[in-house]
């Protein structure tokens, strides 16, 4: 596993290795991803404002104003004219994997197109996305078989894996798609994960992974410009985060089954299966947190509702770019911190950190949640006219006094 650092190539001073290098055609789709996403996005406004495809706010939402929610489409477009801006033919396995990949973020696309104008049924959505996980888990022998001895276990049989890897897959794409409620979360996160996984592909020598994490990141930055516009604002919608969800799950597994195949080498991650979870924390978190508050109020818990923890953010007084920022940072420092201080602690005790991380998470969760409630409560009676003037003053001066 040959690690090159950029500024080595830069030494050499040669501008055809440069430009030929996986690193620089790496960084350059990132750049032309982010250009195309930015001169389409506009092009997908005006058709959506014109043919009234734009969502509508109700109780769940963030917005007051109808937006449109193709930004999915520039997504997809750029991620894909990026990435194949270069030959992909390093390694044939990767580059099978990589078609099979292809094929189903275009069923993906399909679909979270059809789900943005007409809406599909859940249960069917679900189906698809499973068909399109089985595209590679079945066809491209594509599984997480190894449990990076959690639990004292390693391998697993293929009737584990499979089973397993689909879940993964199911698990991450619905997850970034339970994210996308505020401006600007669902995207911040997918790119600084697509940021990390892309990197350790490149320094491993995996371009046609790394190129294609980069593609999906640049196409990204640019859709945040939009994702965050006041007077051009546009949503990734479900064709979006149906496709980086996909490619993050991917990204995922291949890192995770990377790091099995490099078990002599000093550079491999042996608490791999940590890391994704790290780097994709906020996702997994707010899923396992708004699943789990469903259940135990008795509903179902795929009933939508505004208990994730960035409507709580916002109700808490936080705008959309802070309560992303906020998440954004989350998943940052909870990386670092993880490289700093890992050690040679093993992945069954990294597990139980991760574990009681989420609980401190839930407790911080039902905190901020008891303060919206509390104060919302507060409000209602200063509105209310069975006040007399001398408590309504009262209450407000309390107000004020907080």
């Amino acid at each position: 596993m040959k690690t090159i650092l950029p500024l080595q190539i830069l030494s050499e001073g040669n501008f055809s290795t440069i430009i030929h290098h996986d690193i620089y055609q790496s960084i350059l789709s990132f750049l032309i991803a982010c250009f195309l996403s930015i001169i389409s996005i506009p092009v997908i406004i005006n058709l959506s404002n014109l043919l009234n495809l734009t969502a509508k706010p109700g109780f769940r939402s963030s917005h007051e104003a109808e937006t449109p929610t193709l930004g999915g489409i520039a997504l997809f477009a750029a991620t894909l004219i990026a990435y194949f801006l270069w030959p992909h033919s390093e390694n044939t396995l990767d580059s099978n994997l990589i078609s099979l990949s292809v094929t189903g973020m275009i069923i993906l696309f399909f679909l979270g197109i059809k789900d943005d104008i007409l809406a599909v049924d859940p249960a069917k959505k679900l189906i698809i996305q499973i068909f399109a996980s089985m595209i590679l888990v079945a066809m491209g022998n594509f599984r997480v078989d190894n449990f990076y001895g959690i639990f004292g276990i390693h391998y697993v049989p293929e009737y584990i894996s499979i089973p397993l890897t689909v879940f993964i897959f199911i698990a991450i794409i619905n997850a970034i798609n339970l994210i996308d409620g505020i401006d600007g979360l669902a995207g911040g996160i997918s790119l600084i994960a697509g940021l990390g996984f892309g990197i350790w592909f490149l320094l491993n020598d995996h371009f046609s992974f790394g190129c294609l994490a980069f593609s999906m990141s640049g196409s990204l930055l640019g859709f945040l410009r939009f994702n965050f516009s006041k007077t051009s604002k546009i949503f990734m919608g479900d064709t979006g985060s149906l496709i980086v969800g996909y490619l993050l799950s991917i990204f995922a597994v291949e890192f995770l089954n990377l790091n099995v195949g490099y078990l002599h080498d000093s550079n491999a991650y042996f608490n791999a299966p940590i890391i994704v979870m790290v780097l994709l924390i906020v996702p997994i978190f707010d899923t396992l947190r708004v699943f789990i508050v469903r259940i135990i109020k008795g509903g179902s818990p795929f009933v939508a509702d505004r208990n994730h923890m960035h409507h709580i953010l916002i109700d808490n007084g936080l705008n959309h770019f802070w309560a992303s920022f906020t998440l954004w940072m989350v998943t940052i420092l909870n990386t670092g911190l993880f490289f700093v201080f890992h050690g040679d602690i093993t992945n069954t005790a990294s597990l139980y950190i991760y574990i009681a991380m989420f609980g401190m998470y839930m407790v911080f969760a039902y905190f901020m949640k008891k303060r919206v409630l509390t104060v919302k409560k507060k409000k209602k009676m200063v509105k209310s006219p069975s006040f007399k003037d001398g408590e309504i003053s009262s209450t407000k001066k309390i107000f004020r006094d907080l």
